[in-house]
């Protein structure tokens, strides 16, 4: 195979030999050491066969001594291609035209590629750099990743590390995000430790202070559970942190209402597809009708980037643009339907009421009123319902 592409660049003939004495050219290639192929007898006096170009021109001048018709019947190959165009002047034209335009454009960025964010989205980064210069079709020559570090470093906090490195018509940002330092507890600021809830308490677990409620004991939102103020007959009044852990048993009874009536969209099967082209941030609209479609039509967009060979980016991109029309239209929701999307929205309130605890036993119960579904949710839970508060000084 490499050999084959290695004649197709130096040019392939194929020729035809006609002679009362065929095997005097053979011998004439064996003699001056020219290489051929694909040989086929047509008839006792004639034959084809390949070989380089060049070799063709060096059997054609020591062909003469001998009496012989040598045609060419076919040739292929780079120098041929290149003979037939060399006096297209405007294609030779356009050929320098593009690749002056490709040469002074890997002087731009034209693509971004970010690495590194998590919680930082990518916009929010792109904009970052589009305030301070570096944008589509910024020359990468004037970019100075260390002033752009110190800049953006102070606008994005969440950042610890930036870095901008330009290789040709792309820049590639890595960014290692901060991780913020733990919450840091003083021991020395008295406090309190008082319920978050009404609870029934299960375990109380003091690291500092001392306890005001025992297990089993009804506590009230904002008891004092664990006193930060102590007082013995020794050291007598002293002022601690009071922290610790309450687990208690909790109740709650959740409440949420579901249509039994409910629009939907039903496709009417009409789609249209429209394209538009973007180089840069410039945009054009390859369709003419109005970019406004109401809101009876679902759009999927698809964005198609060009590249050169090689994955070397272009400042184009084609967007197409899929509308698919529908209506809307009332159908009755079945009890069963609203039911499950009634118990799975008082899940997550209810998961979202539970920052430390567990779902011990729950019930839910439907009734259908003016229209709708009413779902309650009755749970009970374990938890985690002690807060600390500070206790404010002199």
């Amino acid at each position: 195979m490499l050999k084959h592409l290695v004649n197709l660049v130096r040019g392939e003939v194929t020729g035809r030999v006609e002679s009362g004495f065929p095997e005097r050219v053979l011998n004439l290639c064996a003699e001056y050491g020219i290489v051929f192929w694909d040989l086929n007898w047509a008839s006792p006096v004639e034959f084809t066969f390949t070989m380089t170009r060049r070799d063709w021109k060096r059997l054609r001048r020591l062909s003469r001594r001998i009496d012989c018709d040598m045609s060419a019947v076919n040739w292929k190959g780079t120098p041929f291609f290149l003979g037939r165009i060399r006096r297209r002047y405007g294609l030779w034209v356009t050929l320098g035209i593009c690749t002056a335009l490709i040469f002074w454009g890997s002087f731009f960025i034209w693509d971004f590629e970010i690495e590194g964010n998590r919680d930082v989205s990518r916009q929010e980064i792109l904009r970052a750099l589009d305030r301070h210069g570096v944008r589509f079709g910024t020359c990468g020559l004037h970019v100075d990743s260390t002033e752009l570090r110190n800049h953006i470093l102070l606008e994005i906090p969440e950042l610890s590390y930036i870095a901008v490195n330009v290789r040709g018509c792309r820049a590639y940002v890595q960014v290692r995000e901060r991780v913020p330092p733990p919450e840091i507890v003083s021991k020395r600021e008295p406090g309190n430790t008082v319920a978050a809830k009404d609870a029934l308490i299960t375990a109380i677990q003091p690291w500092d202070g001392e306890k005001m409620a025992l297990p089993g004991t009804t506590v009230k939102a904002g008891q004092l559970l664990i006193s930060g103020v102590v007082q013995d007959d020794v050291s007598g009044v002293r002022y601690l942190r009071g922290m610790g852990k309450v687990y208690g048993r909790t109740w709650y009874r959740l409440q949420c209402r579901v249509p039994l009536t409910v629009q939907e969209k039903t496709y009417t099967g009409r789609e249209k597809t429209r394209r538009a082209l973007l180089i840069g941030k410039k945009r054009w609209n390859l369709y003419f009708s109005s970019s406004i479609l109401g809101d009876t039509c679902d759009k999927i967009s698809v964005w198609d980037e060009w590249e050169l060979p090689g994955g070397v980016a272009l400042p184009v991109t084609v967007e197409t643009e899929r509308l698919r029309f529908y209506e809307v239209t009332e159908r009755e929701r079945s009890r069963e339907e609203a039911l499950v999307l009634g118990e799975k929205t008082l899940d997550e309130r209810l998961a979202g009421y539970l920052d430390d605890g567990e779902i011990l036993s729950r019930e839910v119960t439907a009734a259908e009123e003016d229209g709708c579904l009413v779902v309650t949710l009755s749970a009970e839970c374990q938890e985690q319902i002690g807060r600390l508060v500070e206790i404010p000084g002199d």
